[in-house]
């Protein structure tokens, strides 16, 4: 079986306020405190899911996480993905939002064959979205890295007076203009981190 290694790289961050300084909560007051899946790139079984003992990192370890295209692959396989909700626990009073996504994989495809890799987020109760992702053209063989950072105009937030769940819907995907051509695409390392930096913090609610 082939086993994939995936990550997320998630930055929570904010606005910088007006004041001299901005009002984030301690790292030591923030935690994730659950990760759950499901989805055809992740079904059940699939995943090894590690938390680090502080709880400010999470490893996702994925065997099914591949989508192929090519003749005799059936249209199914052509698209998988992996909806991934993360608890987190934080004070009362602020709010976080995501700031960018790392990518790494790879991606092996002829002529003709686009390959996408696309996560969108979104958090429990709210119906705003934001989304990330790039498309690979064929031909083309080997490992990518990608960082993918959203907009301020696209920036949602946690809601205010709650802890609730981030939701990621993870998707690796092939199209093709050409018939008899293959290609195949991972996320081999998606690498997930909490990490507070001055100028990208939390907001005060």
């Amino acid at each position: 079986m082939l086993s994939t290694l995936i990550t997320f790289s998630l930055a929570l961050v904010a606005f910088a306020a007006p004041a001299p300084t901005s009002p984030s909560p301690p790292p030591g007051q923030v935690s994730i405190t659950g990760i759950s899946y499901g989805g055809t790139g992740c079904p059940q079984g699939s995943v090894g899911s590690f938390i680090s003992g502080d709880k400010q990192t999470f490893t996702l370890i994925f065997d099914n996480y591949v989508a192929s295209i090519g003749p005799g692959v059936a249209v199914t396989e052509n698209r998988k993905n992996c909806q991934i909700n993360l608890d987190l626990a934080y004070p009362s009073g602020f709010q976080y939002s995501i700031f960018n996504t790392v990518y790494r994989g790879y991606v092996g495809i002829d002529a003709g064959v686009t390959a996408r890799q696309q996560s969108t987020f979104y958090f429990s109760g709210q119906s705003a979205q934001c989304s990330t992702g790039t498309n690979f053209n064929g031909p083309r063989s080997g490992d990518y890295s990608v960082t993918d950072s959203l907009t301020l105009s696209s920036t949602i937030w946690s809601p205010c007076g709650a802890s609730t769940a981030l939701n990621i819907n993870s998707q690796v995907r092939l199209t093709s203009n050409n018939s008899q051509a293959t290609g195949q695409i991972t996320d081999d390392s998606i690498d997930g981190k909490i990490t507070f930096v001055v100028g990208v913090q939390w907001q005060q609610c």
